[in-house]
């Protein structure tokens, strides 16, 4: 996703919490446990084949989270709550999604399982202050950093949206303690289908309060978010670069 540019003020005095823009989500208490049991025992058990899952001793069960995975099919936003939702974690994904998506009945769904919106073709401070304030009340978001899905396996360039969020949340509060997970999704297939073995790796936590320095500036808040997207990429290229080397045998996935 793209994002506007820091506000030239400080992004401690732009971001307060009474100023942030009202709440476009939630998670429904009948609709989101009735959706995280259907998927965790019903729709991914009986869809894919063996599912390998490491790294679920690194999601941290409280604070704010962003998790940075890897966007191989729409299938990611149904392993990843299986993977790190309720069932390990006993906490609900937060998905941020593109617009396009929150039309009409699914739209309807997806904003009552928590997810919110951000217009990729004209992104908004206030949908980005509103992911802020969702890390200010400790939740776990999901923001996918490649943008759209991409099937081949490698990793693509990462969009600064999802940095330059979490540097400001941190610059709006003192001892946030916002970290990201980066997340590598593989399939056996480029479109997984019935019987598709997945993997699944979940990596060590960024603590994005390193990326901050007492400079408030908005050039000292660019550049910090700027070098966090560098290095979670390196992270993600690092993390895919190990398991093909385990497996080299593995076929490549299509484009």
């Amino acid at each position: 996703m793209k994002s506007p540019e820091f506000p030239e003020s400080s992004a401690a005095a732009l971001v307060k919490v009474e100023a942030i823009a009202p709440a476009r989500s939630r998670c429904s208490p009948v609709l989101t446990p009735l959706a995280y049991a259907l998927g965790q025992h019903l729709v991914v058990p009986a869809y894919f084949g063996p599912i390998t899952i490491t790294g679920q001793d690194r999601l941290p069960t409280h604070g704010p989270v962003i998790l940075a995975p890897s966007h191989r099919a729409r299938w990611d936003s149904i392993l990843l709550p299986f993977a790190t939702g309720r069932a390990v974690t006993g906490r609900d994904l937060r998905f941020m999604v593109t617009a396009d998506e929150v039309k009409g009945l699914q739209g309807w769904f997806i904003r009552r399982l928590g997810g919110f919106a951000v217009n990729v073709r004209r992104p908004t401070v206030a949908s980005l202050r509103y992911g802020i304030d969702l890390l200010l009340e400790g939740e776990m978001l999901v923001i996918y950093p490649e943008g759209g899905i991409r099937r081949d396996d490698r990793v693509h360039p990462f969009k600064p949206g999802l940095a330059r969020l979490a540097v400001q949340a941190v610059a709006a509060k003192a001892g946030l303690g916002v970290q990201v997970l980066p997340v590598d999704i593989f399939y056996g297939e480029a479109y997984p289908s019935w019987r598709c073995p997945v993997q699944i790796t979940i990596g060590e936590p960024v603590p994005v309060q390193t990326y901050l320095s007492d400079d408030d500036s908005p050039e000292a808040l660019k550049a910090g978010a700027k070098q966090l997207t560098k290095d979670l990429q390196t992270r993600l290229e690092t993390m895919v670069a190990t398991r093909q080397s385990a497996a080299p045998s593995q076929p490549p996935m299509l484009s």
